[in-house]
């Protein structure tokens, strides 16, 4: 599974402005047009294809797909818009060159086509240049595809780049977009494809190359996904000589009355991400009784103030890394700034993701907010995240510092941009995390992540990689659970296969 890098529309400009320099970009889309026949041929190996080409370079590559289905004996009917756009005049000409009749599309022709039961529809309308709002006659031709694929069984959709009506840099659903089954994506992904709702309407995503170095790809991309060979190869191993000790040393500062399982699941998700030693400190006991209850190897120490914690940090009682903000409590922004202060490798969150402490970050700090909290943080409504989590990620460490992980479905993790390689894999800062399931959804989820992030921290990895594997290990672990448990996923259940997670992504090792 190699990185992906995530284009949006001026990524995509830029990409085909450098191909039309190279004398490549009509070449590209031979490329882009096979690989979306070829995807054809596997989806729906029988029966007519019908395509439906817009104006633009989107339509142009269904008319070079509709060229290669042919020359395989498929039999294919083409719609198409008129069109000023060069390549798309030379594959309209070449298209009927071979003998395929192409007819006008309009509401008329698309209803006749689609009374003849195609077996699917290829969406070429348009591509990653587009802008709201639809034109009324687009919106007209969209809701009759959608309601026919609706009424169908067999019927399916193949969207080429991205469902048209969806705009690639967002990820909200508009009120009219094509709902397709399957998405063949050029280049690399479109935020769009991967962030809910947008993503909804996709169906299943796939990547096609354009046959250019990975390189030029890599150098316009909005954010990387990098695939599990990358986060296996960060993994620390340990030696058959190892120790506690070396194990790394956590603290999980947290709990109090009505939240004393957060800080106990992460305690737990610390234990099960490879932690030697983990301990608990809160103001409220009966985080001390649930801890030696849930898992007996937790140590958990009840303070009438944490600030007695400062004191044994600065007479040297220093540990790995630190967890805080799980059920921390009314005072947690002013907890965090003690924790803040001793520089150590920190994971905050929840109650310790506090508008205020904007700023007081350093290199070594992981924020965790989910789109919720990063609104609070950012000041702005939780709608404004969800639309560009990749935005808001990169604003977030803008403001706080350190690494950020915007937890979501995926997860989007951004690093300081002046620290990124020219020829880094991180596309500029950015992340996106992979894998995952729904039933994730569920209380302490959150605490448990913070607790993995934690105990790589003291395992010796960096942030920006501890950020990374620590998602992908959660995510990993939450996908096995789903298939033992299926939809009621708890926090438990994922913390249980960290192991199995960890394995499964370093077979061999």
């Amino acid at each position: 599974m190699p990185t992906d890098y995530l284009l949006g529309a001026a990524g995509v400009r830029a990409l085909d402005e450098k191909l039309e320099r190279a004398n490549l970009l009509e070449l590209a889309m031979e490329e882009a047009g096979r690989a979306v026949a070829l995807a054809a041929q596997q989806d729906a190996p029988a029966g007519s294809v019908l395509l439906l080409a817009g104006g633009g370079a989107n339509g142009a590559d269904a008319l070079v797909a509709a060229r290669h289905l042919h020359a395989w004996g498929r039999e294919v009917r083409v719609l198409a818009q008129p069109s000023r756009h060069a390549l798309h005049h030379a594959n309209l000409a070449r298209l009927e060159a071979v003998g395929v009749v192409v007819a006008l599309l309009s509401l008329d022709t698309l209803g006749q086509a689609l009374n003849s039961r195609p077996a699917l529809v290829i969406d070429g309308l348009l591509g990653t240049g587009f802008r709201p709002p639809l034109r009324a006659e687009l919106t007209a031709l969209i809701n009759l595809l959608n309601a026919a694929r609706a009424s169908s069984d067999q019927l399916r959709v193949l969207a080429i780049d991205l469902p048209s009506g969806l705009e690639a840099g967002r990820a909200t659903l508009p009120a009219c977009c094509v709902r397709a089954d399957l998405t063949l994506t050029l280049g690399g992904p479109k935020p769009a494809l991967l962030y809910g709702p947008a993503a909804r309407a996709a169906g299943l995503v796939q990547v096609a190359g354009l046959g250019v170095p990975p390189g030029w790809v890599r150098a316009h991309a909005l954010a990387a996904r990098p695939g599990d060979e990358e986060v296996a190869a960060l993994l620390p191993l340990r030696f058959p000589d190892a120790h506690k000790g070396d194990a790394g040393r956590v603290w999980i500062i947290g709990g109090h009355p009505g939240t004393v399982g957060a800080p106990v699941l992460a305690g737990l998700g610390a234990l099960r991400a490879g932690a030697g030693l983990v301990t608990l400190h809160s103001q409220e006991g009966a985080v001390a009784s649930l801890a030696v209850t849930l898992a007996p190897e937790l140590m958990a120490r009840t303070h009438p103030d944490l600030s007695v914690l400062d004191a044994e940090v600065q007479a040297g009682s220093r540990p790995g890394a630190v967890a805080l903000g799980m059920g921390l409590g009314p005072d947690a922004a002013r907890h965090a700034r003690m924790v803040l202060a001793w520089k150590l490798p920190t994971v905050l969150d929840a109650d310790a993701l506090q508008p205020e402490l904007a700023g007081a970050g350093h290199g070594a700090v992981v924020w965790t907010p989910h789109p919720g909290e990063a609104a609070r943080m950012l000041g702005v409504s939780t709608a404004e995240v969800t639309a560009d989590p990749l935005g808001a990620a990169r604003e977030v460490q803008r403001r706080y510092g350190g690494v950020v992980v915007l937890k979501g479905g995926p997860s989007t993790i951004a690093v300081p941009q002046d620290s990124v390689p020219q020829d880094s894999a991180t596309a500029g800062g950015l992340l996106v995390s992979r894998g995952g399931h729904p039933g994730m959804a569920s209380a302490g989820m959150g605490d448990t992540l913070s607790g993995i992030l934690a105990s790589l921290l003291a395992q010796g990895l960096s942030v920006s990689h501890a950020a990374l594997c620590g998602v992908r290990l959660h995510a990993r672990a939450g996908e096995l659970a789903g298939a033992k448990h299926g939809y009621g996923l708890s926090a438990s259940d994922l913390s249980l296969e960290l192991g199995a997670a960890w394995m499964s992504l370093t077979p061999g090792v």
